[in-house]
């Protein structure tokens, strides 16, 4: 699924401006959300077929969050690898999300298109607030990257 030119560091660090005004520390001395950028940057440059993504906005603040759950889309149309995330700001993950899947307890609760999915904030609520038959649940896994996987 990779592209046949891989990602290199330049494009990476265009993609994350702040991780290249921050070049030159060891990455222990980066803040969260640089650590996070540098983990993806990482990953990306190693022309992967598939990246998962666990959580990547745990402890953040807000204001990085929405900086880097929308370069996940940048990194799936540029390389055409499919982006596996899961995520606690669901909003913002079904913004650039394809599909999703709600997940309770080692089950799919439920799938469908991002934007269907965020459409039915019942669903969500009751996945989250442990309603109906999605009881339980711990929160959505959305995917993001080409439909086919």
């Amino acid at each position: 699924m990779g592209v046949d030119e891989p990602v290199g560091v330049d494009e990476v660090m265009a993609w994350f401006p702040a991780l290249a005004r921050v070049s030159s520390r060891r990455a222990g001395l980066l803040s969260g959300g640089e650590q996070q950028m540098l983990a993806v940057a990482r990953a990306v440059v190693a022309n992967p077929q598939l990246l998962l993504v666990d959580e990547m906005s745990l402890g953040l603040a807000p204001l990085v969050v929405e900086q880097l759950l929308p370069s996940l889309r940048t990194v799936a149309r540029r390389t055409g690898a499919g982006v596996l995330v899961v995520e606690q700001h669901v909003g913002l993950a079904l913004s650039v999300a394809d599909r999703a899947y709600l997940m309770g307890r080692g089950q799919i609760l439920a799938s469908g298109s991002a934007d269907d999915m965020a459409h039915n904030e019942s669903l969500i609520e009751a996945g989250y607030l442990g309603g109906g038959p999605q009881a339980g649940a711990a929160g959505p896994t959305d995917l993001i990257g080409p439909p086919d996987l």
